[in-house]
């Protein structure tokens, strides 16, 4: 009988315990402690294995428990690292839950979650301290204003450090301290509005906890983005960050090649073209890397669908997107329609604290949405980059759907009927985007072109989209080449003006007096369209 998948489990101990399938990573112990970084972040995006690597880090070093058997037959413990298993004080944090639409239910939520660790520690420290120590003391007390919640903000910013130097006297050991998704209580209030409630809050958390404090051994945090040292990491100068340019930890987040294959072949499925081409494409360091969530789910199921883009909201992004400017649209274009691009990124901070294209193609970088082919730079620099592959372009198609207002239902439906020759069908459609999508528009004839062509990706693999280049004797708007015979080439025209009825037909005569046909086969559709605001009317021609 096989071993189970690890479907909705993150929990390292429950994996191991319950004998589901792991991906040995333990060697990420031994790169930890030679590293020795006195507060580290890894930031990866979502569902990459953040989390069961962190427990796994907890597991380990607890020295409150005896993690032999979770740790048998996996590879640290056949190394001399094997003799560092709990042997340390952990302080572990989660921060993956917390978040709250005001200050005071974030508040809360971050309480309770500090609270699940000064219960542990109370249950160890229990007869076995002097409660009249000054930070006993202090430990108690804030343990019961945790306990019935009524710890302020303020306080609620000092609890690690307070924590760290009571367990570091208590055990004569400076702890590990391991906090997991630590930006999403940040994203929430950025989501929610009340970001400049809690940054100083956020900034003395951390501050205190991980610049020179004598009592923290090590510290390592996960998140999807950086935040920048100038926001709540002011208090730092310390912190060292492994981004997805870094070699440093490059194979313990997602699976590589190998793992990937092996995994598939335990549960009878091979690693092909079709499962490469939907869940690779990414590069941590210098290491290929799979989607890990993705694999796992389609070794359960055996189908090829979009797995990866269902497990979370993306508030962020979607934001991003309505606020980007015309440079930033210009190089999204070239990305939709040559597959990749060369654009300048900030990797140094986050677009929750800047607001621009640089930051904002970082924010697509660290969130898994683009791969690096190529990258000059230090945080800032320049980088060539690409959608990884047939999953994640599927989430740009639902970003483009909902920045213009329109469900995907509609977009497929609407280019089924233009892929199928009905015409009517189509045109009815496209006139309804036009009216929603007002907030898109700016009368330019580039918009309507750059709406058209965000909505290609759904023709992915079924046509070869061009736009704006050269053909025949002058330039097209978008051109969509058939990869099978059994559906038409098309080429589409817009113009922009108050006579619409005169400048559809001017596009329709553009497309045939210049020859944007040239070098195309078979069937092909020539359509202008030309728009005057929310009015819009079309004309068509077959070759």
């Amino acid at each position: 009988m096989k071993q189970r998948l690890p479907i909705g489990n993150d929990q390292f101990q429950i994996v191991r315990a319950q004998n589901a399938y792991y991906v040995d990573k333990t060697m990420m112990i031994k790169d930890f402690l030679d590293y020795g970084d006195v507060a580290a972040l890894i930031t990866r995006p979502r569902r990459f294995g953040k989390t069961l690597n962190m427990t796994m880090l907890r597991e380990f070093f607890d020295i409150t428990k005896n993690s032999s058997s979770l740790f048998e037959g996996l590879d640290i413990m056949k190394t001399p690292y094997r003799d560092y298993m709990n042997s340390k004080p952990v302080i572990y944090i989660s921060f993956k839950d917390c978040s709250g639409d005001c200050a005071e239910s974030l508040r809360r939520t971050l309480a309770n979650e500090i609270l699940k660790e000064y219960s542990r520690y109370k249950n160890v420290f229990d007869g076995q301290v002097d409660v009249n120590d000054t930070y006993v003391f202090i430990f108690y007390q804030t343990f019961e204003k945790l306990r019935s919640q009524t710890i302020s903000l303020p306080e609620l910013s000092f609890t690690l450090e307070h924590l760290l130097r009571v367990v570091a006297d208590f055990y004569h050991i400076a702890p590990i301290l391991l906090i997991d998704e630590y930006d999403q209580p940040i994203l929430s209030s950025y989501e929610n509005g009340y970001h400049s409630e809690v940054r100083d809050f956020f900034s003395i958390l951390y501050g205190s906890a991980l610049k020179g404090n004598e009592y923290l051994g090590q510290a390592l945090l996960t998140g999807i983005q950086r935040v920048a040292k100038e926001s709540i990491f002011s208090r730092l100068n310390n912190i060292q960050v492994y981004t997805i340019l870094d070699t440093k930890y490059e194979k313990y987040f997602g699976l590589t090649e190998s793992e990937t294959q092996t995994l598939l072949e335990y549960y009878g499925l091979e690693l092909s073209a079709d499962v490469k081409a939907m869940y690779d494409g990414y590069m941590f360091g210098k290491t290929e890397i799979y989607n890990p969530w993705s694999i796992i789910k389609y070794a359960d199921s055996g189908r090829l669908e979009n797995y990866w883009t269902n497990t979370s909201t993306n508030y962020l992004i979607r934001e991003s997107l309505r606020e980007a400017d015309a440079s930033f649209l210009e190089n999204f274009e070239q990305l939709i329609i040559e597959g990749r691009v060369e654009v300048a990124v900030n990797l140094e901070t986050s677009f929750m604290e800047l607001k621009d294209e640089y930051a904002l193609w970082g924010l697509l970088i660290n969130s898994g949405y683009l791969k690096i082919d190529s990258y000059s730079g230090t945080g800032y620099g320049f980088a060539v980059v690409r959608i990884p592959n047939r999953e994640v372009k599927s989430e740009f198609q639902a970003l483009v759907a909902e920045y213009t207002g329109i469900s995907n239902n509609s977009l497929q439906f609407m280019f089924h009927s233009l892929m199928e020759g009905k015409m009517d069908d189509f045109f009815q459609s496209y006139k309804k985007i036009v009216l929603n999508c007002t907030s898109y528009y700016d009368a330019k004839e580039n918009a309507y072109h750059m709406l058209f062509l965000g909505m290609c990706i759904t023709l992915d693999g079924i046509y070869k989209v061009t736009s704006n280049l050269e053909s025949g004797l002058g330039r097209s708007d978008i051109t969509l080449e058939a990869k099978n015979a059994r559906y038409p080439s098309m080429i589409i025209e817009f113009k922009q003006g108050e006579n619409v009825e005169q400048l559809k037909k001017d596009a329709l005569n553009q497309i045939i007096d210049k020859q944007y046909d040239a070098g195309l086969h078979g069937n092909v559709l020539y359509v202008g369209i030309a728009h005057d605001g929310k009015k819009c009317d079309m004309v068509y021609r077959w070759r």
